[in-house]
């Protein structure tokens, strides 16, 4: 399938460092077994080619690509980024090769030394039995790219601000230090009150992951790293975990033995309370992931629409409000990275206060 040529631009050069893994252990098994190599072919993809007509473009396929996480990362069409494929089974053991084995020249998945990816997961060939996938997908890779920036920049300022003890900021320091005072004086301190110190690095941390990654996802070609669940999951599991490891007998009792309501009331208020200890991170999962997926999805599907119209004033029309809708997806990058650290302080702050009855 042909694809656009907006997702032709590679997002961020660090990803070459993952791909030359990638390139490495693939000269390392193409000798090895390339001739065990078994072309499977689609019905539909050989008609077309036998057809020898142009393959229709799917919108729908370009953006299901883009929001979903993949062994491969897909720019465009004849722009492929493979990637390492990490799998094990008992069969088999351990083994390390590149996603580039799973497809011919044409893009069409193949079976590679007895092993076959349908869809998203990874099956044995000989038993059909699903392996364990520990592959750097699309969207591990994003978070390595993520996290490399964030220590990049968080630690360059953190030598600036001790080579430059006493003076006005400068470059990035100047930038970056004026967020981290406003996460610290506005966030974290009056929700944690005294106990503020303790938790700042972890809400800081948690800042600055949301923000930079909500950031890099809106840059051509980038994976959907804070669109993905199952990271925003993660994010939200590690507050709950704290948020609860950190309750006082404040915070118990008032789950289990509410002060102040009668008895007949706290059979009613006790399922109510352990039921909201786990809607909160819920909240914190489903809040990020569907601003941050609706947003590339609308995008998307605008930029869609030039190819589906094939018209050059649809296709200005659709960039002018992209303009427009990509300058609010930057507030929202801001506003979510916000929202999840203020929710995350307060829930802390509520487990963590004292009793002033």
């Amino acid at each position: 399938m042909k694809k656009p040529f907006f997702t032709a631009i590679p997002s961020i050069f660090t990803l070459i460092l993952v791909a030359a893994f990638g390139f490495t252990t693939s000269a390392q098994h193409s000798h090895e077994a390339g001739h065990d190599s078994v072309q499977v072919h689609s019905d539909s993809t050989a008609a077309e080619s036998h057809a020898g007509g142009e393959e229709k473009f799917n919108a729908n396929e370009v953006i299901i690509e883009h929001v979903l996480d993949d062994h491969q990362w897909h720019f465009a069409d004849h722009l492929v980024m493979p990637l390492p494929i990490i799998v094990y089974s008992s069969e088999k053991g351990l083994e390390i090769f590149s996603s580039s084995h799973f497809f011919d020249e044409h893009h069409n998945k193949i079976e590679y030394n007895g092993y076959k990816l349908e869809g998203r997961d990874i099956f044995l060939t000989s038993s059909g039995e699903k392996v364990l996938d520990l592959s750097i997908t699309k969207n591990v890779a994003m978070l390595f790219i993520n996290a490399a920036v964030l220590l990049f920049v968080l630690l360059s300022v953190a030598k600036a601000y001790k080579n430059n003890a006493g003076k006005a900021p400068k470059g990035l320091q100047s930038f970056i230090e004026p967020v981290v005072v406003f996460v610290r004086d506005e966030i974290v301190k009056p929700n944690l009150g005294h106990h503020y110190q303790k938790y700042l690095p972890y809400i800081l941390t948690l800042f600055f992951f949301i923000l930079f990654g909500n950031l890099l996802g809106l840059l051509p070609g980038a994976a959907n790293l804070t669109g993905n669940i199952a990271v925003t999951l993660t994010l939200a599991v590690l507050t709950f975990l704290i948020t609860n490891l950190s309750g006082n007998a404040n915070y118990w009792k008032h789950i289990f033995w509410t002060p102040g309501v009668p008895l007949p009331l706290r059979i009613i208020i006790l399922p109510v309370e352990i039921i909201g200890i786990f809607t909160k991170p819920f909240a914190l999962t489903i809040r990020l992931f569907v601003a941050i997926t609706a947003g590339h999805i609308v995008l998307l599907s605008l930029i869609c629409m030039t190819f589906i119209f094939h018209s050059y004033l649809v296709g200005i029309g659709a960039s002018l409000v992209v303009l427009f809708i990509n300058l609010i997806e930057l507030l929202v990058a801001g506003i979510q990275a916000y929202v999840f650290a203020l929710f995350t302080s307060l829930y802390i702050g509520m487990a963590t206060t004292d009793d002033h009855h």
